[in-house]
């Protein structure tokens, strides 16, 4: 039987994506799948959807604050959060940023993963900026690549060929149904499969018969 191929769409400005991500980068080595990293750009999701940030209903701005915390605990993710955070996040535009990892993703996809992950770090575990092209300089140093094609990756953000990548990868997640982020697409029995949110993984598992080890599973040791 072949692997089920999963799509995870995302943005590090979502720290919900930050928990999927990582659950799942963990799950590609456990469950018979073909996992694949797919940036896109929740700002555009949102605008074509009608979405609004959860944190612009106050109450439920108060629930995320104890959720996102309680989530990171049990998934073991670094995620750090408090009140004045979702005013940061407001005035924080991540285009760059994921014009910059689409880039990577483009000509360099072995750091794609790493890469995504330093920017979650620094965003959302260190809480400093990662719109600037200094900041994105400092992750991308962070993730192991070179200033020199750090440097070349930084001037393919303004072209068309990245922007239109991004574009055309918001487009495919809000034809699978994304409204926000994360959204999973789980190919499976001739269909997709689209699953919102970091809390919906143990249901993709029994969806395509892998079995639910928890967050951290323990990867199984090789039989001799």
């Amino acid at each position: 039987m072949g692997r089920t191929v999963v799509e995870l769409f995302y943005d590090v400005v979502s720290p919900y994506s930050w928990l999927g991500f990582e659950v799942l980068c963990r799950y590609q080595h456990i469950w018979n799948i073909d996992l694949r990293l797919r940036p896109a750009f929740l700002g555009g999701i949102m605008q074509a959807t009608g979405n609004k940030p959860p944190a612009m209903l106050p109450k439920r701005g108060e629930y995320m604050l104890k959720d996102i915390k309680r989530m990171a605990k049990y998934y073991q993710v670094p995620v750090k959060i408090s009140e004045g955070d979702f005013l940061r996040i407001f005035g924080t535009s991540t285009l760059g940023a994921m014009r910059f990892i689409t880039a990577t993703d483009m000509t360099q996809p072995g750091y794609l993963e790493p890469l995504s992950r330093e920017f979650w770090m620094r965003f959302w575990s260190q809480c400093e900026d990662i719109s600037q092209p200094e900041n994105i300089l400092a992750v991308a140093r962070q993730a192991g690549l070179s200033s020199e094609l750090t440097q070349k990756l930084l001037e393919m953000i303004s072209s068309p060929a990245v922007k239109n990548r991004l574009r055309e990868t918001t487009e495919e997640a809000i034809k699978y149904g994304a409204f926000g982020m994360p959204a999973v697409v789980a190919h499976f029995n001739g269909e997709p499969h689209l699953f919102f949110g970091s809390d919906r993984l143990e249901l993709l598992g029994s969806v395509i018969g892998e079995k639910w080890l928890g967050p951290v599973p323990s990867v199984p040791s090789p039989k001799m």
